[in-house]
């Protein structure tokens, strides 16, 4: 399986590969020969911690690469009238009776706490492509679907200030 990347995200990958292996790579280096300088090991928690805080670096490091290995590079372009990646949607829900706005992003930055919802999500996968006043049926699974009609999309642009999701 591979994700979905755009060029944005690949950029902001490097950086934070970059950034761990320079800086957060020599801190917990640091901090673990801090705690080991405190003597016995065997009842020394700064250094059980420290070595658990250099580990998930190094954890977080080979799946940023391996992420990065196996990307299928994604474009942002879409016609000026359909929603594509990057784009923030109204979108009415008929069963609620209601309108909520959502920005479609890359799995990496996919946040529904900020209405950032996924271009491989249920929702983001059936609005991609579509214009304004389409009628879409989100399939959920098998048994559930629901109806949306868009109201409007703005072509947002990608300022580089969303932070990557962390696993």
């Amino acid at each position: 399986m591979y994700d979905e990347l755009t060029e944005q995200d690949i950029k902001r990958i490097e950086d934070e590969i970059a950034y761990r292996k320079l800086v957060v790579r020599k801190q917990a280096i640091e901090a673990v020969k801090e705690a080991r300088a405190q003597g016995d090991l065997s009842e020394n928690f700064e250094y059980y911690a420290a070595k658990k805080d250099k580990n998930q670096n190094e954890s977080r490091i080979r799946y940023l690469e391996k992420m990065l290995r196996t990307a299928k590079i994604i474009s942002t372009d879409s016609a000026e009238d359909e929603v594509g990646i990057n784009n923030t949607v109204t979108v009415y829900f008929e069963e609620e009776d209601e309108e909520e706005v959502y920005k479609i992003v890359t799995t990496v930055r996919g946040n529904s706490l900020k209405n950032r919802i996924t271009n491989e999500s249920p929702l983001g996968k059936a609005l991609l492509g579509h214009t304004v006043g389409d009628r879409i049926q989100v399939k959920v699974n098998e048994e559930y679907s629901y109806f949306v009609v868009i109201r409007k999309i703005e072509n947002t642009v990608d300022d580089g200030t969303e932070k990557l999701r962390s696993f």
